[in-house]
């Protein structure tokens, strides 16, 4: 069943033997942390507990994935908006690396957000859709893992350098 709820899209769905609430949020991304915080009051969950947002990453590699418990927006604005509107840094993220590929002596320079928000809605070539559709599998199973087993055992299974 598909709705509208707190001014996202919403859908329940059974994952892991659990039923979870799915939600995008229709604001804009730096204002998506009032539809989350809507959404954590609505059902009561407790977000250290209860959510996980998953979303993308300039700063990491395409087709990386990184799983946190906690921790700063690290310059993201979504980050930013679901922390202030929770007023706190303990809710569980997964981001999926999105940066563009670049050589290794324009990253060791710190290019990583060259052209960030152009770069972000332009169009991605065949070969980044390729492994952009292998990274949402890796983020399927991820939050698979997370609801069967609970977040340190899904860091310690997709946070792993050899993974990338």
């Amino acid at each position: 069943m598909q709705n509208r709820r707190c001014r996202a899209v919403t859908a329940t769905c059974r994952m892991a033997g659990r039923e979870v609430i799915l939600a995008k949020p229709e604001t804009f991304m730096n204002l998506s942390g009032a539809s989350v915080a809507a959404l954590v009051r609505e059902y009561e969950a407790d977000p250290a507990q209860d959510l996980l947002v998953i979303y993308d990453e300039l700063d990491l590699p395409l087709g990386t994935i990184k799983i946190r418990e906690r921790g700063s927006p690290a310059g993201h604005n979504g980050a930013r908006s679901v922390t202030a509107a929770l007023g706190s840094q303990e809710w569980l993220r997964l981001r999926i690396g999105v940066g563009a590929q670049l050589p290794p002596e324009e990253i060791s320079a710190g290019a990583s957000r060259r052209g960030g928000k152009d770069y972000l809605l332009s169009p991605m070539g065949k070969r980044d859709l390729t492994v952009l559709d292998e990274v949402l599998d890796r983020v399927a199973k991820a939050t698979r893992r997370i609801l069967e087993m609970g977040s340190a055992s899904a860091m310690n299974e997709f946070n792993r350098k050899d993974r990338e």
